[in-house]
């Protein structure tokens, strides 16, 4: 009797730890999923960026987008597509690429996800290239229609 009562909790215990790795796997999955769509996102946004196709460079943000910035402060989307504009104007050069290594992708509960990196903007300067690397963070919101950036930190500079 005992036996057969140790029997069936070995079953048990075998057939929940099959479900806790199946359900660790499917965890790891969408995490890896999430990094994916979440670093094909990125690259949407600064392939706009460094060859200044403003139409998709905006389609990336949600209208009510918040720019913190640690030198320039808050601003907003409008801020945002204008201050892109006048970097299009300018046509110095300026480009931006992700730090390898660098980039971490969090899940938010039923909205998105938080992006934490580092990436270097560069733009040639006297025969040389002027280089500053940043950290940011940027929060994606999963909408109907695509991800949207909602938040964005930009700081360390």
């Amino acid at each position: 009797m005992i036996g057969n009562y140790l029997f069936k909790i070995l079953i048990l215990a075998l057939l929940l730890a099959t479900g806790l790795i199946k359900l660790k796997a499917q965890g790891v999955n969408q995490e890896e999923n999430l990094y994916t769509e979440i670093t094909h996102q990125d690259s949407i946004l600064f392939n706009a960026f460094n060859n200044h196709d403003l139409e998709t460079f905006k389609s990336v943000f949600a209208t009510d987008l918040e720019f913190f910035h640690d030198k320039g402060g808050l601003t907003d989307y409008n801020y945002t597509v204008e201050s892109f504009k006048n970097t299009i104007a300018k046509n110095n050069g300026l480009n931006r690429q992700l730090v390898k290594g660098s980039l971490e992708i969090h899940p938010i509960k039923d909205y998105g996800a938080i992006q934490i990196g580092s990436h270097t903007f560069c733009h040639p300067e006297n025969g040389k290239m002027d280089c500053g690397t940043f950290k940011f963070v940027h929060i994606w919101k999963k909408t109907p229609t695509g991800w949207k950036i909602t938040r964005v930190i930009s700081y360390n500079h």
